[in-house]
């Protein structure tokens, strides 16, 4: 996982936010994102390499297209982090599973 702190600046900006709650709900290509934004396809392109130099989102070929995913375990690990940071138990991988 990337540093905290490259993950904490690339959320920074609200377009690369935008970018993330759309992965969460489904997998996309490059296109894809684009066309959900009035900017240039190389402004996307470098929001994408930032997120995924910062871990957040990865990419697989599938074809000729790139697809993007977005990558929970880093999502569970800063969450982990913010609850020790609050002084709260935090639960172990599997625990309360099966509850």
């Amino acid at each position: 996982m990337a540093p905290y702190g490259e993950t904490f600046k690339a959320l920074s900006d609200g377009t690369r936010r935008k970018i993330v709650r759309y992965l969460r709900d489904q997998d996309m290509t490059a296109g894809e994102i684009a066309d959900k934004f009035n900017i240039s396809k190389p402004s996307i392109s470098h929001h994408l390499n930032i997120l995924k130099q910062s871990d957040l989102i990865s990419d697989r070929r599938q074809g000729q297209n790139i697809i993007y995913s977005l990558n929970t375990s880093v999502f569970e690990e800063m969450m982990g982090w913010f609850l020790e940071v609050l002084g709260k138990d935090v639960p172990e991988k599997g625990e309360g599973d099966n509850v």
